[in-house]
């Protein structure tokens, strides 16, 4: 339908069906005008599969959903680093919502890790922007591909779960930029997804869901935006301030209350009843979109799926270690020792917890490999050695060939809804895992899990394999590349410290009451530890592989660019093992000096490349202005210093094989003003003003201060000291040291200064 028409459509509803449309109908469905033909249309919970509830509905997964497919969870897609692979995720998914008659589906979560405690970490990619927005443009490119539309979520600032519904978060301009915003930036503004969900939280003292800046200023007037904005269940606070700063639409259903809030403002006038029309159309614009778009030939074939789960897991399964320990042959007996290897844990809790209509364990999938023998070792209800389950398991992994134990965390640890309070694997776990490698030296752990965990262990066993929360075909992607049928190739797209102690937001995570300050500022993961050269146990972008990769030839299509240029960035990859592999090629850029305060790299590109044995590939990159800027909080918009850049490729943030050097002009001047407290070593740094200020006033103030100075040379320490103290002396300082110059000759100065930057 043209907006032509659903203005039309608006023109002939009654303010009281338009104030209805602005809410749901009930938990899942926006109204419905039988009058004039308006369909409702369904929302469901995702984002890694459909979780459609019909009766007796909640948006906790409390009550019980229909039949369908767990895909792998955002913290093992992220790991792909797989735009094609989520693209046909994507695909999947969008079908099954035409099958089910679903015009929305709520995700991707795209929120950064601040945190490993963050309870909703397992739903979240990354965290690191770029990561986080490539991987949810991929999924969504793939949802609205099938004519259904996505909610990018949680908008914005959302990283806890803690007191979500009334905290502050409170993060300054470049932080927000560089960090938080800049997941959403890139997905909004190349994939266009229908619909952007908006957080529970404050943002600096303003609730998300009546923020005017982020929800209209920032997200339609400088991105683009043009589908609605809901809200999260039960985020709304002021319905008409929500209204005029940017929110359409409220979720669930507010049962009519803020209906009649919303007409009796527009009563009164204090709300433009222009604001609702135009909310109005939004949503019908959507639901248009996707009942003009029905696939009603469209069938959820579950069994078909779980094979495309399948496939998708095996690229978010990072192998850690391996000391000559996988893959593992046929013809040894391997011990599947711990709960998750019958039973995995495989998804999170809350609403976006999948009824799978089947899972297949590990020892399902090791079914038809006769030497495999299995012990529980462990029960995840509570944390409490079960110790004749740990003698079980310890003669069981003693009398195989390899054990490998599956581990993690079980629900209780993560979860919607509360954060963690540890980084902790329960101790029943971390004792199993001691007491079988003592018994066993071919020791190989699997975990379960949605965030970093503390592996005490980690030097006392020879393999370990991140499954993640793989989804509900995770066991048999895990046996896939525990026995080599696939060769791993994902990578970690987040930090695993040594100790929670180590996260940069340790001191400030949760915080105060409802006041959360983000004091690390833009040092969040690899950004943190790379900048204090801070010893972690695997790094940001780690992975390793049942074969090796060599890069080489690195080159760029210019040494010297304007900001306004792009440039074009070739690496050839070479297999150089025994066997097929796919590899993430990672760039990352340096300011190599820079006046203002920035990490010592940051990615700004990747690609996962798959190669056979010898084969060579390039990689093909192309790096614009954004690649070289940081946030500038002077002109409120992305800036770049001239000068040299490293470009740097790397296996992970810590193995960096190849570097080239680009010097970049900018050609955006900041603007800046003098004071009386700018200082001289200010004033020189850019030399027209400083000739200026010795033509004009050389005798009046710099004559005297040079005096002053020279008198003071024989009494100092150092030349050095001597140098130091001129280039910090605010302009004002003449007249303390030299009692030649008054406040009204530097002002005076300070004007011609200002004058020229004009």
């Amino acid at each position: 339908m043209t907006a032509d028409k659903i203005r039309e459509l608006v023109a002939q509803m009654t303010l009281e069906e338009k104030a209805a449309m602005c809410s749901g109908a009930d938990f899942w469905h926006t109204e419905a005008v039988e009058r004039l033909g308006i369909p409702a249309s369904m929302v469901s919970d995702g984002p890694h599969g459909l979780r459609k509830q019909d009766d007796q509905a909640d948006h906790l997964g409390v009550n019980e959903s229909i039949k369908a497919v767990c895909f792998p969870a955002g913290c093992g897609t992220a790991a792909s680093f797989n735009r094609e692979l989520l693209k046909e995720m994507g695909k999947t998914l969008g079908n099954e919502c035409q099958a089910e008659g679903v015009s929305v589906i709520l995700g991707p979560a795209v929120n950064i890790k601040r945190s490993p405690l963050c309870g909703r970490n397992f739903e979240y990619y990354s965290e690191d922007p770029l990561v986080a927005s490539e991987m949810a443009g991929a999924l969504i490119h793939g949802i609205q591909s099938k004519n259904v539309g996505t909610s990018i979520k949680h908008f914005l600032a959302n990283n806890q779960e803690t007191r979500r519904m009334s905290c502050d978060s409170r993060v300054d301009e470049r932080t927000l930029n560089e960090i938080y915003l800049a997941a959403f930036e890139g997905a909004v503004k190349k994939e266009k997804p229908w619909t952007v969900m908006c957080s529970y939280n404050k943002i600096n003292g303003t609730y998300a869901a009546q923020n005017h800046q982020y929800l209209t200023e920032t997200l339609r007037d400088k991105w683009g935006f043009e589908g609605y904005v809901m809200s999260d269940w039960g985020a709304v606070n002021n319905r008409v301030e929500d209204l005029k700063a940017g929110l359409d639409l409220e979720m669930p259903g507010c049962m009519g209350v803020n209906d009649k809030i919303i007409v009796g403002a527009v009563i009164s006038g204090e709300l433009d009843e222009s604001v609702v029309d135009e909310a109005v159309e939004r949503i019908l614009n959507i639901v248009y979109r996707y009942e003009e778009n029905r696939d009603k030939s469209a069938v959820f074939d579950r069994d078909k799926d779980h094979e495309t789960a399948r496939k998708v897991a095996e690229e978010t399964i990072v192998l850690l270690k391996n000391e000559n320990v996988l893959p593992l042959s046929d013809g040894q007996k391997v011990a599947f020792i711990g709960k998750y290897a019958k039973t995995p844990r495989y998804q999170g809790g809350g609403s976006s917890h999948i009824n799978s209509h089947k899972i297949t364990s590990a020892l399902d999938a090791a079914a038809g490999i006769s030497n495999v023998v299995y012990a529980q070792g462990f029960d995840d209800v509570e944390d409490k050695t079960d110790e004749k389950l740990l003698a079980e398991a310890v003669e069981t992994a003693r009398s195989a060939d390899v054990a490998v134990i599956f581990a993690g965390l079980p629900d209780k640890f993560e979860s919607e809804g509360f954060d963690r309070r540890h980084m902790a694997m329960p101790d029943c776990q971390n004792e199993l895992i001691e007491k079988i490698a003592e018994v066993q030296p071919n020791t190989v752990v699997v975990l379960h899990n949605g965030s970093p965990v503390e592996m005490p262990w980690a030097d006392k066993v020879k393999g370990i394999v991140e499954a993640y929360l793989g989804g509900q075909a995770v066991g048999g992607a895990v046996c896939d590349i525990l026995f080599g049928k696939v060769n791993p190739s994902a990578k970690l797209p987040e930090t695993f410290p040594l100790r929670l102690e180590d996260n940069p937001s340790y001191l400030s995570y949760i915080g105060e009451g409802d006041m959360v300050e983000y004091r690390e500022g833009i040092f969040v993961g690899y950004r943190y530890y790379d900048k204090k050269k801070m010893d972690v146990l695997f790094p940001f972008g780690y992975g390793l592989s049942y074969t090796t990769f060599e890069y080489s030839n690195l080159t760029v299509d210019k040494e010297q660019m304007k900001d306004t240029d792009t440039l074009r960035v070739t690496v050839d990859v070479t297999n150089t093992g025994s066997v097929t592999g796919k590899e993430v090629v990672q760039l990352y850029v340096a300011d190599k000096e820079s006046t203002v305060i920035r990490p010592v790299k940051e990615l700004r590109d990747f690609a996962k490349v798959e190669l056979e044995p010898g084969e060579t590939k390039t990689v093909t990159f192309t790096l614009d202005k954004r690649a070289f800027a940081y946030y500038s909080v002077k002109i409120h918009d992305w800036h770049v210093e001239s000068g040299e850049f490293d470009i740097l490729i790397g296996k992970s943030s810590r193995d960096i094989v190849l570097t080239k050097n680009v010097t970049v002009e900018s050609t955006v001047q900041l603007p800046f003003v003098y004071t009386t407290d700018t200082t001289i070593g200010d004033v020189k740094h850019d030399p027209k003003a400083w000739a200026l200020a010795q033509e004009l006033f050389k005798g009046e103030i710099f004559g005297a201060l040079e005096t002053s100075e020279n008198e003071a040379a024989s009494e100092a320490i150092s030349d050095e000291m001597n140098a130091a103290m001129e280039e910090y002396l605010p302009l004002r300082g003449p007249i303390s040291f030299t009692g030649k110059v008054t406040m009204a000759d530097v002002q005076a100065l300070v004007d011609k200064l200002n004058a020229l930057e004009e």
